[in-house]
């Protein structure tokens, strides 16, 4: 009896023995991806705001009353039109006595062109009369002191009257002169027709001054003003968004800058509409970095109409894709060896039973996934085991890891292949 049980022990032993020697022999068990071409493309997701070119805010140039308020929230507007009326009674008597001054001014210009000229005219005619009736009658007193007829005192008499109508002919004269076109009666009137018409001008454009209008074709963001209020010069009172192409702008971590070019395609939704996509592409990137916050700015333009649920301000996720490819050989980041970044590294591929370490030329990389360039050729088997040591007799259990999986899987899904993003907290 007790040798028969040292011999079922010496079976088990041995038995033991060979079935640890017939597994050191078929190696350790290690998880494996297959290497398969598949579309890849790398993107970027971030978030965005709604924004427009520019934005304004309509105030008041005077201090008023507010009578009328005319737009709502919301509204759209068009160039010149009414968006507040403050109380005009008193612009509007200002701008009635400019006028009546003005007239005044025209009618006095006007007068002295007509009857004025006219009567000068007439002035100037009897003056000369005058005067050729005084050295009429100075010559005839000159010849009757001659003759001995009168005394001297009666030429002295005649020559006086002659002077006095020289004098008044010369007034005459020069008020004829100074109602001419160019005289200066009528340039002072032309002068004070001139300011009072600068001050009618004035008093319209303080009277217009009172209905403030859209400078442009807008939406209206904000109404800051109720009928009743008293306003003050240069306070906003409606905050309009001015018409123009739709921008969406963001703060992108500079990490990804380099992977960032104008005209790259992005798809947007909205956070509140997560239904509804739509396509933009990247419309410029700002040449500085913000200190603070460590980000770049990037605005983005929509491809098309913005749709109706859009609103200024608005929060918006938005993925741009930032590399493709239609064919590559795609791997799981995780299984390669060597330096983070840069085009050379290594793996280790089952061949004969052992893994072995194959040096590899890398090219576009995601957060999870990594192109091999060279070294690689489809349907060779990779480890992901990365305690497995080259050399080492392996056995390898086909396994779908994530990215790779997705690669392998993205063209015959119809989709546009394996989506491996760039992912940033939001």
């Amino acid at each position: 009896m007790k040798r028969r049980w040292l011999w079922l022990a010496g079976s088990g032993l041995a038995l033991a023995t060979v079935v640890v020697a017939g597994m050191t022999l078929r190696g350790t068990l290690v998880d494996a991806v297959e290497v398969r071409a598949a579309p890849l493309v790398r993107t970027i997701q971030f978030s965005a705001r709604v924004t427009t070119l520019s934005r304004v805010d309509a105030g008041s140039t005077l201090t008023g009353r507010v009578t009328e308020v005319l737009v709502r929230e919301g509204q759209p507007v068009r160039q010149g039109e009414a968006l507040v009326r403050l109380e005009p009674d008193e612009l509007q008597a200002a701008l009635g006595q400019a006028m009546a001054a003005e007239r005044q001014a025209q009618a006095r210009l006007e007068g002295l062109r007509s009857s004025g000229r006219l009567q000068a005219q007439a002035a100037v005619l009897q003056a000369d009369a005058t005067v050729h009736a005084a050295r009429a009658e100075m010559e005839r007193a000159r010849q009757l002191v001659a003759q001995g007829f009168v005394s001297a005192s009666r030429l002295d008499d005649a020559r006086r009257a002659s002077d006095v109508a020289l004098a008044q002919q010369g007034s005459a004269r020069a008020q004829a002169q100074a109602n001419a076109d160019t005289g200066t009666d009528v340039v002072q009137a032309q002068a004070q027709l001139a300011v009072a018409r600068a001050a009618t001008t004035a008093a319209q454009a303080r009277l217009a001054q009172t209905v403030i209008r859209a400078p442009a074709p807008a939406r209206v963001l904000s109404r800051d003003v109720e009928p009743g209020q008293i306003v003050q010069a240069g306070r906003a009172l409606i905050g309009l968004a001015l018409e123009g192409p739709t921008q969406l702008k963001a703060q992108v971590d500079e990490r990804f800058l380099e992977q960032l070019q104008q005209g790259q395609k992005a798809q947007v939704v909205a956070d509140a509409f997560p239904g509804q996509r739509f396509a933009a592409h990247v419309a410029s990137i700002a040449p500085a970095v913000d200190a603070q916050r460590g980000a770049v700015e990037v605005k983005l333009v929509l491809e098309q109409q913005p749709p109706a649920f859009l609103r200024e301000d608005m929060t918006l996720s938005v993925e741009v894709e930032t590399a493709r490819r239609a064919r590559a050989l795609a791997l799981p980041l995780a299984v390669v060896q060597g330096p983070a970044s840069g085009p050379a590294a290594q793996v280790l591929v089952s061949s004969g039973g052992r893994a072995q370490a194959r040096a590899v030329r890398l090219g576009l990389r995601t957060l999870e996934a990594v192109e091999v360039l060279e070294g690689l050729r489809e349907g060779e088997t990779v480890l992901l085991n990365r305690d497995v040591q080259a050399g080492d007799r392996v056995r390898t259990r086909l396994v779908t890891a994530g990215p790779a999986a997705a690669a392998a899987t993205g063209e015959a899904a119809g989709g546009a292949g394996a989506a491996l993003t760039n992912a940033m907290g939001r």
